[in-house]
């Protein structure tokens, strides 16, 4: 529930009251509502594995629970997202391509479940014959591969819709069940390192394509719709918990994880734009909004909550 529910109520708070508050049509708001629905993983995912090695919280398994919750978030979103960009160049809304989301979901999991043991497999048949690979050149295959399956999904769009994000996130975990400690950790930090400089890039990229004149036309709108979405995201996750052994001082530190949003909206917050539709202006513009009040506010949240709201274990 915590993968889906808290972005669904943010999307419908976009849907309900987008179209009056930034004048927009109802399907430029669903689209709007997955750009800004996603959780960053770059603010939450460090500090749940930092909680996680302090014990704070891990009695009833709370880091693991937002840990594992918001990662699925992302992609569940990116997948209606994808479904409502398309449905924005069409013009009108087609029932098939909300059937195509379990499908994309099971075909992408399947493909890249498929690929990672295959990976797997070459991996320790290099080794076994005394061909050892470096883990630099791990990650260089595992690159191409991931290419080659966000690839797959535009060449299989015509036949089977298949979600190639998926794909990729399903052949890691499968690799790393199917590695040793060692080297996971390894491609884990050569990856890191990676991202250090890809972070940047995108963060630069997404800055020079936001247009400040008209973010701050639609300053105050954008920003009573940015906190009217995190009321219902907020919601969601009350929701979720309903009947769970949590506290309240739980309950709510999990609302405050769900908050900060940066890296999906950085990723995906100029594609409309790129992509020619009417709305990719406004989308961008509060996308950037929403990273530059949400990120912080979850971030210092998180850090200056956790000790008083959660508890060590002993």
């Amino acid at each position: 529930m915590m993968a889906c529910v808290p972005a669904s109520c943010e999307i419908l708070a976009f849907f309900l009251f987008a179209p009056g508050i930034l004048g927009i049509t109802r399907i430029e708001a669903a689209v709007m509502g997955a750009v800004l629905g996603a959780v960053s993983p770059a603010v939450v995912v460090p500090r749940m594995v930092q909680l996680m090695d302090a014990e704070y919280g891990t009695d009833k398994s709370i880091p693991q629970l937002i840990l594992a919750g918001a990662s699925c978030d992302d992609i569940f979103v990116i997948v209606l997202f994808s479904t409502f960009v398309n449905m924005a160049q069409g013009g009108h809304a087609n029932w098939t391509d909300f059937i195509n989301i379990p499908v994309s979901i099971v075909l992408g999991v399947a493909l890249g479940a498929v690929t990672g043991d295959l990976l797997s497999a070459f991996f320790e048949t290099a080794y076994a014959h005394k061909h050892c690979v470096r883990n630099s050149m791990k990650v260089i295959v595992v690159l191409g591969v991931s290419f080659l399956l966000m690839a797959a999904e535009t060449w299989l769009e015509e036949l089977v819709s298949v979600s190639g994000l998926l794909a990729v996130v399903s052949m890691a975990c499968v690799l790393k069940i199917k590695s040793t400690v060692f080297v996971s950790k390894r491609l884990s930090e050569k990856f890191g390192k990676l991202w250090l400089a890809a972070e940047v890039l995108l963060f630069v990229l997404v800055g020079a394509a936001v247009d400040i004149r008209y973010t701050m036309n639609a300053g105050i709108a954008a920003v009573l719709m940015i906190f009217l979405a995190l009321i219902f995201r907020s919601a969601g996750v009350s929701l979720c918990l309903a009947g769970t052994p949590l506290t309240g001082k739980e309950r709510a530190f999990c609302m405050i994880a769900y908050l900060p949003k940066a890296t999906v909206q950085a990723a995906i917050g100029s594609v409309p734009l790129a992509m020619g539709l009417p709305c990719g202006q406004i989308v961008l513009s509060v996308a950037v909004l929403a990273i530059l009040i949400t990120a912080p506010l979850g971030a210092l949240g998180m850090d200056l909550s956790y000790r008083i709201l959660l508890k060590k274990a002993e």
